[in-house]
């Protein structure tokens, strides 16, 4: 029997994929348990749809995240913090604090999970580029900058 499956199946295959099984483990386990459909013609054709509505919402995400990275990549974040005298920010700055700037100098939604920070902390004044992971296919470079509050 063919099975449109509903949801990621072990050792039978991953959400929307036709596969062909026994009729009696599509009867007494995969159907019941909701876990596919019998792929019929109307069950095929809602397939086909859905599938259609998936790539046109992934392709709207994309295009949006592509305009947020020309956004990003035109801000320059300035970030004040106390230091001492020698360069040296008491204590560092992390990506929340990165985050909630470029929210309000330019009203930019960047999420705080989303900013790459680089493996040792920004705990110095000066200038940084950060990379922004803004969808899978698209990352934006965040310009940083870190000054001493007067």
């Amino acid at each position: 029997m063919k099975v449109i499956l509903l949801q990621d199946v072990k050792s039978l295959g991953k959400k929307g994929e036709i596969v062909d099984i026994n009729d009696g483990y599509a009867r007494n386990f995969v159907l019941p348990k909701k876990l596919g459909l019998e792929a019929n013609g109307k069950n095929l054709n809602d397939l086909k749809l859905q599938k259609a509505n998936e790539e046109k919402e992934a392709q709207r995400i994309l295009e949006e995240a592509k305009a947020l990275q020309v956004k990003v990549e035109a801000a320059k974040v300035v970030v004040k913090m106390k230091g001492g005298e020698s360069d040296r920010v008491f204590g560092s700055i992390s990506s929340k604090e990165i985050a909630q700037a470029a929210k309000q100098q330019y009203d930019l939604e960047i999420d705080k999970k989303k900013i790459v920070m680089p493996d040792t902390a920004i705990k110095n004044f000066g200038v940084y580029t950060l990379n922004v992971k803004l969808h899978p296919k698209v990352t934006a470079k965040l310009t940083v900058d870190v000054q001493k509050e007067s």
